[in-house]
């Protein structure tokens, strides 16, 4: 039975994760379990799976089945790792990173769900990962399709990535609607169900350009090899072009069950609950990404091919606005907005460090509550 401590485990990703695991019941355990702040669900979690250990990141008491060992602080990346086989990344943001950074360290095989991860910290992760010879396997969809259509060989050769996008709720809408939309209104994604956070990033794209820089990393490819086309079905979750002229997808049903699960079992297959009813699809489109409506995918691309700290401030400062935009203190194309003067205001430096990072990081957060809210 494969042990596997979970990163996020009261997220989309992480609850996701733990319908797989009581599915596949007698293939894996959890050996941790740690959540950023919902306790009483972190609690349910570790009362019915029994990890080794369980921490909340916020600090706050929660209760604990005997035979659970509470970590905090520094313990925290110090032991969450320790006897386990995968290490699954779910955590959202900038805080992933550390995780990420830690179980390449130690050597584990990593799922990662974490974007972030490769977003800001590419170099410095796949630099580990080689060191320690780190099987790290993807569970976004898209990255997932790619890494099955390229036979489970992240360093097959291709001719191109080609990543899809639902385009969002916001597909349709005019520059000037965009205006007034609302964060219920771009929490009303067509065809995923997902976390807040990376919900509105599907809304303006900026998820899709964080697919394009994470593509690099995962698969050793230029800029000019990866392009992102708007699917609204979300059946295709990406395919690949080879020289001969050849063209591979990956399909399935908008739900992340096989990526996860994919994850956790390669090299196996094994049975998912839903099969996708390829007679009843009816027809399929495809058609360039607006970039002119949706500048935070532009702004992302931009800043992966900068690289250095650029990518770190671009995440830091669409963290906070996408937070400001949810509370109603900012508009939907202001996100953007907020993401350029961060990106225009902090030099770019070569990455030398997680602390570095760290730093950006903080910079780009700062510079973002500035332009939001005058502090």
């Amino acid at each position: 039975m494969k042990k596997i401590a979970l990163i996020g485990c009261t997220g989309s990703i992480g609850r996701q994760a733990c319908e797989v695991v009581r599915r596949l019941k007698g293939e894996f355990c959890f050996s941790a379990l740690v959540s950023a702040q919902n306790g009483e669900a972190l609690s349910a979690l570790c009362h019915e799976f029994h990890p080794a250990y369980a921490a909340l990141y916020s600090g706050a008491e929660f209760d604990l089945p005997n035979g659970t060992k509470r970590l905090s602080g520094e313990d925290i990346l110090r032991h969450v790792f320790d006897g386990c086989d995968i290490a699954l990344i779910a955590a959202g943001g900038f805080a992933g990173l550390a995780y990420t950074l830690r179980a390449a360290e130690e050597g584990k095989r990593i799922a990662l769900a974490n974007k972030e991860s490769l977003v800001c910290g590419g170099e410095l992760v796949m630099d580990t990962v080689e060191k320690n010879a780190v099987d790290l396997v993807p569970i976004d969809s898209e990255h997932s399709a790619l890494w099955q259509a390229l036979h489970f060989d992240k360093k097959a050769s291709f001719r191109k990535l080609i990543l899809t996008a639902s385009g969002g709720p916001f597909l349709h809408a005019t520059q000037e609607q965009l205006k007034s939309v609302t964060a219920k209104d771009a929490l009303k994604h067509p065809t995923w169900k997902m976390g807040a956070k990376i919900t509105i990033d599907c809304a303006t794209l900026l998820n899709k350009g964080y697919e394009v820089v994470e593509a690099k990393w995962l698969y050793g490819a230029d800029f000019s090899q990866i392009e992102a086309v708007v699917h609204p079905e979300s059946i295709v979750h990406s395919l690949v072009a080879f020289e001969d002229g050849a063209l591979l997808a990956q399909m399935g049903y908008p739900t992340m069950e096989l990526p996860i699960q994919l994850a956790l079992t390669y090299p196996k297959r094994l049975p998912c609950e839903r099969h996708l009813d390829v007679a009843s699809l009816g027809a399929l489109h495809f058609m360039p990404v607006p970039e002119e409506k949706f500048p935070c995918y532009r702004l992302a691309i931009e800043a992966g091919k900068a690289g250095g700290t650029l990518p770190t401030v671009l995440n830091g400062a669409g963290e906070e606005a996408v937070q400001a935009f949810l509370r109603g203190s900012i508009t939907f194309p202001q996100i953007a907005e907020t993401i350029l003067d961060a990106l225009s205001s902090i030099a770019r430096e070569e990455v030398q460090s997680y602390e570095q990072l760290k730093e950006a990081d903080a910079r780009a957060r700062t510079s973002a509550r500035r332009l939001i809210y005058g502090q």
